[in-house]
């Protein structure tokens, strides 16, 4: 069995996908296991949106991009990717057979702290299971609309955290040693022990 320290240094932002969906049982599994985080006050504030529909997929990543493009002025953090996100070619969601859209109740305070969890527990279960996931950014603008909420049925108390897609890696997308982290600082305060 496979450690989990071993899983979190092996696991990747995937960004290149086969063409292989993910069964629905599948998905249903990965979230039913994701949901088991602590949660402020045990509220599990959590609700999802599952998207198999690559071309509803491809609507929501044209449309993103579209109003990245026109808010760059307000953005600036998105002109680094300006030529990327002006390519019709360019899918944010890079083809991924499924997105997991994660939103969080307003009416609990910790909403995105334990959200944030499942999210994260959603890329180390992919990993676990042989899938890629990434976290896509890019969509923050389009799935915390309240017309795209009500598209999907989501309560306008909910707001988005999280929109993770999941899929079977390309060839090239693997493990090994990864990004070097970053020296952490610690301060210990024990007592002069």
């Amino acid at each position: 069995m496979d450690k989990i320290g071993n899983i979190i240094r092996r696991r990747r932002s995937c960004r290149a996908y086969t063409d292989e969906s993910i069964p629905r049982e599948k998905l249903i599994e990965l979230i039913n296991d994701a949901v088991w985080v602590p949660s402020g006050s045990n509220n599990q504030p959590w609700r999802f949106v599952i998207i198999t529909d690559r071309a509803l997929m491809k609507r929501y990543s044209d449309s993103a991009k579209s109003d990245w493009l026109q808010r760059l002025d307000e953005a600036p953090h998105m002109r680094q990717y300006e030529q990327a996100i002006k390519n019709p070619e360019y899918n944010i969601f890079y083809n991924a057979p499924a997105l997991i859209i994660v939103y969080g109740n307003t009416e609990s305070y910790w909403r995105v702290y334990d959200c944030s969890m499942v999210a994260y527990n959603l890329h180390l279960l992919a990993e676990e299971a042989g899938l890629g996931a990434c976290w896509i950014g890019f969509a923050h603008n389009i799935f915390s609309r309240d017309e795209v909420k009500a598209e999907f049925g989501v309560p306008g108390e909910y707001e988005l955290v999280a929109p993770v897609i999941l899929g079977h890696p390309a060839a090239g997308h693997g493990g090994g040693s990864g990004v070097p982290r970053k020296p952490f600082v610690a301060e210990f305060y024990d007592g002069g022990q």
